[in-house]
């Protein structure tokens, strides 16, 4: 019988789709294991080979989890809302959820083509409104609950109601908040109903506030920092510029600290957890009060560096700072606004990277509350407004972009350690010991000085000075920033938000989901709204408790909705709980469901969600198990990056000003230009000329220069894009090899967290692979050929090797070097003519997880009735490992001239009387003496001679 992989594939696809085969349930007699990938967005252009490669590496230990005896669960769903569906409609006219429900249907296709072992019964769409109906449940928790530093956890904000009724703001010196409020009680009860709801915004997690954001006019949203290249939309290339709005913010700050402490508890890259931390950016520092000359105006800094405070010679504002307007001078107002104008076109992300100098003089100077020393203030895009408090004191001498600043504009720059140079190495010193304290040998305040202190004793002299004399105080800093989670867009989860006298209000938790209304069009509105302005039915009937038409706002009993969306990251937060219980229409996720999945026991995704998916996950999760809906406060205890599958391009080469294409190897002697030509019609670097006259019209009349009567094109690695014709569907390499060929050929390529290039060309290997372990079941004869035969002992060396290999291999996910240790196992079978089912058996179960639509077939073949999902994961035996022989070289004056075989236990006086002793031996030692005999076990025999 010939490996037929087409019928084999469809009919265990079948089988298992109709038996549910991937269905799992909780089961209290088995230990858990959840797997899971990030889920994808269904782009209308489906999958590339690249796409599959997480999903095939986390579906193979999936599978060998469950061979394991692990109740596994592997769920998959899609990421549907998102900006390019919602393009999509603007420039068609056709509804986002159409194209999002056609572009599902491709992907499920296609995957459903690989053989993965996801458990459909559980997949999540976050456009499905019973979905995101809990994801609007969250927000509104977050709404109504507050975050107190001193028990490090939420809390409902009716406790902080109950506060301010007896204390006023007195109790909040522990709570995180947007800014210091001071009130009594006597005040808050005298408040009305706005301002109350004003004063409970600044420490509500889920909140309204001013923020600097990513906003494109042309696509009339704000968007994410990763959405943003070069200034402008990665999706149109529209021009982006900063701009401060009132957006919905997530208090994702609040929990920094325990963002932070928890990398600790979980199994992520070092690399990536230093990621982590350095986004969070946890400092130690002091704050510091400076007063403007001939000004009322004070203004703080962030420092974790106090003691520099007498090498400060200038100050620097963040762009965005409101001190901006307030501080700079008449004369100074023209040139700094035209810089204000230039930094709204970058993002923070691309100030951050770039380190070239720009800035603008205020025209204002600070009073060193040390010296008294005036201290010009200047403008520059290198300080950020949300770090600190968007002001610095630039000690040029000791930090490097304050360095380059000074230099760059000839300020001052006074060196504070003894001995040190003015360099990059001396930026950072934290050893050595101060001296110029002042710099100019002023009076300081109160005669302050740091003379001969070594810098970790200056540093904590000034942070008690500063305290005891009121100048500022000790603070722990974060560069975390909250969340904005707004976007002015329609396809995305709409806010269960209405408002009333200004402020918002929850639609009621029973009323949920609000569902995404209908438009007319998908374009912000004339007067500069969001999408949903166009909406006709989107206001808030507060006595029906449901969506009415907006003709019947009165703002007493019918109130405007909330017009944006919320982001992407919305959806995909907390999706990993809402798989462990999918259907519960009461919760999130139940009791039961969550303390017996717990969280992911392994997530695979990509790199760059590091600092935001994988951040407000941290965050969504930490929340919610302060509520106590999760069982534990990190979501995600293994993470492994798969790398990138770039594409290999190929090249034609047009002779210039022809329809002529020239050979790769003939090239040289013509004047061609390199065109991209689709990798789907050449085959191991040989064009199919006729396909290519096919590919495009103005190729139909193409000519060839060929070479040995072909056409030889070249190749590039580069980033696999439908623009470079380098996209490989996984389709045409299932219909021509097949998923179990595809699933191994993805593995093989290299480690499953590096980048490697697609090469089309060493497929055939993976694929003669198979059809060399199936003729070991089926020889060429076409019958089966298993006996009961008692299996030899090289057999057993073989199986046993190959079963140590590969379940180690599975543990540190080296699935590339499993699979020649299968290539070399089924190729020492062959030799051997092994036919013993006790071998083979156990080939079959070990090569499931990789190729399991084959292993199905030729384990019900063997007589099994139930799944090879359910197969014993084969454990190896040592005592079929241990080698009965040994293989030394035998060497002369240390040149090797012959290898011979001895026992695996002979005793090195054996094994030299027997090297001297050999008939190979004899002619290397005649009229010779021997000096000396060098015997290394398991490696080589010297025989020195003279």
């Amino acid at each position: 019988m010939e490996y037929n992989f087409r019928d084999i594939e469809q009919k265990w696809q079948k089988t298992w789709a109709a038996e549910k085969t991937y269905h799992v349930e909780i089961d209290e007699q088995k230990n858990k294991f959840y797997v899971l990938n990030m889920f994808p967005y269904p782009s209308g252009a489906g999958l590339h080979v690249g796409h599959p490669l997480g999903y095939i590496a986390s579906d193979i230990y999936a599978r060998y989890k469950r061979q394991c005896g692990y109740n596994v669960l592997n769920p998959m769903g899609y990421d549907a809302y998102g900006l390019p569906a919602e393009q999509y409609a603007i420039q068609t006219g056709q509804h986002p959820a159409v194209t999002t429900e056609t572009n599902i249907k491709r992907y499920r296709e296609q995957l459903d083509k690989i053989g993965f072992s996801f458990d459909w019964d559980r997949e999540v769409r976050t456009c499905d409104p019973k979905y995101y109906h809990w994801t609007q449940w969250a927000f509104e928790q977050m709404f109504n609950h507050f975050y107190c530093k001193k028990c490090e956890k939420a809390q409902p904000i009716s406790k902080l109601i109950k506060k301010f009724e007896t204390e006023g703001s007195a109790c909040t010196a522990h709570l995180a908040q947007s800014e210091e409020l001071h009130f009594t009680a006597d005040e808050w009860k005298q408040m009305s109903e706005v301002e109350k709801q004003q004063v409970l915004m600044n420490y509500r997690i889920a909140y309204l506030g001013e923020t600097m954001v990513n906003w494109c006019p042309k696509l009339g949203t704000v968007l994410a920092n990763d959405e943003v290249v070069d200034g402008v939309s990665e999706r149109g290339g529209y021009p982006v510029v900063q701009k401060k709005m009132k957006q919905w913010c997530l208090r994702v700050s609040a929990y920094a600290q325990r963002l932070l402490d928890g990398l600790d508890k979980i199994d992520w890259t070092d690399s990536l957890k230093e990621t982590q931390r350095n986004w969070i950016g946890r400092s130690e520092g002091t704050e510091m009060q400076f007063s403007v000359k001939d000004s009322d105006v004070k203004f703080t800094i962030f420092t974790t560096r106090a003691d520099t405070i007498f090498g400060v010679t200038f100050m620097v504002l963040a762009p965005e700072s409101e001190l901006v307007q307030q501080l700079t001078t008449e004369a100074q107002k023209a040139e700094v606004n035209a810089y204000l104008d230039a930094t709204k076109k970058r993002t923070e992300r691309e100030r951050i990277a770039d380190r070239r100098v720009t800035g603008v003089f205020t025209g204002a100077y600070a009073i060193n509350p040390f010296t008294g020393d005036e201290i010009p203030v200047w403008v520059s895009d290198y300080v950020l407004a949300g770090y600190g408090t968007g002001a610095i004191m630039a000690v040029p001498a000791h930090d490097s972009r304050d360095y380059a600043f000074a230099r760059h504009f000839d300020l001052p720059i006074v060196p504070l350690i003894e001995g040190a140079d003015v360099s990059e190495e001396s930026f950072d010193a934290k050893e050595g010991t101060v001296m110029n304290s002042p710099a100019d040998g002023k009076q300081t305040l109160n005669g302050f000085t740091l003379n001969g202190l070594s810098v970790k004793e200056a540093i904590a002299a000034t942070k008690k000075f500063v305290t005891e004399n009121n100048l500022g105080r000790v603070k722990v800093n974060f560069r975390l920033r909250d969340a904005i989670f707004s976007r002015q867009r329609y396809w995305g989860e709409p806010f269960p938000v209405y408002y009333k006298d200004g402020m918002p209000q929850m639609v009621p938790e029973a009323c949920l989901p609000l569902e995404l209304p209908e438009v007319t069009k998908f374009l912000p509105t004339e007067t500069g709204e969001p999408p949903l302005g166009n909406a006709t039915r989107w206001a808030w009937d507060t006595e029906a408790n449901c969506v009415t038409d907006n003709s019947r706002i009165d703002n007493k009993t019918v109130f405007p909705l909330e017009l944006s969306t919320m982001p992407g990251f919305a959806g995909s937060s907390a999706y990993y709980l809402r798989y462990m219980d999918p259907a519960n229409d009461t919760a999130l996720v139940g009791k039961q469901a969550d303390e017996y999945w717990q969280n992911v026991d392994l997530y695979i995704g990509g790199s760059e969600h590091a600092t935001g998916h994988l951040i407000y996950s941290r965050f969504w999760d930490k929340f919610l198990f302060d509520l106590g809906v999760s069982c534990k406060d990190e979501p995600f205890q293994k993470l492994v990056n798969q790398g990138m599958i770039q594409g290999r391009s190929n090249f034609v080469y047009r002779i210039k000003d022809t329809n002529t294409f020239v050979s790769l190897g003939l090239k040289d002697q013509y004047d061609t230009t390199p065109i991209h030509v689709d990798v789907n019609i050449v085959h191991n670097d040989v064009l199919d000329v006729e396909a290519f006259k096919q590919w495009r019209p103005e190729y139909a009349t193409a000519e060839f220069v060929l070479e040995d009567g072909k056409y030889v094109c070249g190749w590039a690695i580069e980033k696999m894009s439908k623009s470079m014709y380098n996209v490989v569907n996984p389709d045409m390499i299932v219909e021509k090899y097949g998923a179990d060929t595809l699933r191994l050929y993805e593995m093989f390529l290299g480690p499953i967290n590096q980048s490697k290039p697609w090469d089309s060309n060493g497929i055939d290997g993976c694929f003669r692979f198979l059809r060399k372990t199936w003729n070991l079941f089926y020889p060429k004869n076409g019958e089966w050929a298993v006996t009961d035969a008692e299996p030899t002992k090289e057999n057993l060396k073989t199986l046993h090797k190959l079963i140590k290999k590969v379940s180690e291999d599975i543990e540190v996910f080296s699935y590339n070097t499993s699979i020649p240790a299968f290539m070399i196992a089924v190729g020492e079978l062959a030799q051997q003519k092994c036919t013993s089912r006790a071998v083979l058996e156990q080939v079959v179960a070990l090569l499931a997880p990789f190729a399991p639509h084959i292993a199905e077939e030729l384990w019900h073949t063997l007589g099994h009735t139930t799944t090879v999902c359910d197969a014993e994961w084969p454990k190896y035996d040592e005592q079929y490992l241990k080698e009965d022989t040994q293989t030394l070289s035998i060497s002369f004056n240390g040149k090797t001239r012959f290898t011979l075989d001895f026992p695996a236990d002979a005793t090195k006086e054996a094994i030299q009387e027997a090297a001297l002793t050999s008939e190979q031996a004899q002619k290397h030692l005649e009229g010779k003496q021997v000096v000396k005999v060098i015997v290394v076990p398991g490696r080589i025999v010297n025989i020195v001679v003279k």
